[in-house]
């Protein structure tokens, strides 16, 4: 059921943010990757110590795939 009453209804941009879009000041998606990949080095460490075998995996999972995605920008930088 939608509602009828009160409010005005927000309009589309018509833009589309691409997942490269950087406009809100967080820093440049390559920053991004390197802060995951760091984050992740450490948790997986964390869950390591404490036995968290599944854990410890899914994190180095994280940053394998950060690492990738940090190899397929360079790559399109390059060309």
């Amino acid at each position: 059921m939608s509602r009828t009453e009160g409010g005005r209804k927000r309009k589309a941009s018509g833009r589309r943010r691409s997942a490269d879009d950087d406009t809100r000041g967080e820093g440049s998606p390559d920053d991004a990757l390197v802060l995951i990949a760091a984050a992740a080095t450490q948790l997986a460490g964390l869950a390591q110590r404490n036995k968290f075998r599944v854990l410890d995996h899914l994190l180095a999972m994280a940053r394998l795939e950060a690492d990738e995605q940090m190899r397929v920008r360079s790559r399109r930088k390059l060309s």
